[in-house]
């Protein structure tokens, strides 16, 4: 596992990081930004959304950080409790840009996976109640495996090519965790 996607609850980033060591975590920046709205009035959280937005439409990782940083410092003076969980989240939330450009709208949130959580919750909804836990199962593994052929078939969730991408990254990532690994032994 390379990248774990989550809110930041403090005991899934615990378990994340005592059981994906080498894994990169991200924030999900979805509920980052539900975060942030609960730290302005209501009337204030169409601005900073459209202001934190500006952050995503850039390209290139540097120029991500760079914007995250500008938008931060002009939220700072009308929002200071804004700018302050943006300090503290940066590194979360912008754990997307160490993967490839093609994979960034896929990882920066956890969307997809709220999603099939969704789908299944509708569908166990039509049944109301289920025989025993095992009946339960069978459904979530169908909604699961039709979600997977979707994903696979019908609109590749990651395309071919931007996997070739990621596993430069990831052979990146392992040399350099090897190299470091091996200055620690020497």
């Amino acid at each position: 596992m390379h990248l774990v996607i989550s809110d930041a609850h403090a005991g899934l980033k615990a378990a994340v990081a005592q059981q994906f060591t080498n894994s990169s975590w991200q924030r999900c920046r979805v509920h980052f930004m539900r975060n942030l709205h609960t730290a302005v009035a209501a009337k204030h959280a169409p601005a900073v959304t459209a202001a934190v937005k500006t952050i995503f439409a850039h390209t290139d990782p540097d120029e991500v950080a760079a914007q995250w940083d500008r938008v931060a410092d002009t939220l700072a003076g009308s929002f200071p409790k804004v700018a302050a969980m943006m300090g503290e989240a940066k590194t979360d939330v912008l754990a997307f840009t160490a993967f490839p450009r093609a994979h960034w709208q896929k990882i920066w949130s956890n969307n997809p996976i709220e999603r099939l959580n969704k789908e299944m919750k509708r569908r166990a909804d039509v049944v109301e109640i289920f025989p025993n836990p095992a009946a339960f199962l069978r459904l979530a593994t169908a909604v699961v495996i039709e979600a997977h052929d979707e994903w696979q078939v019908t609109r590749r969730y990651l395309p071919d090519v931007s996997m070739d991408e990621l596993r430069i990254v990831i052979e990146k990532k392992h040399a350099a965790a090897a190299l470091a690994k091996q200055h620690q032994i020497t």
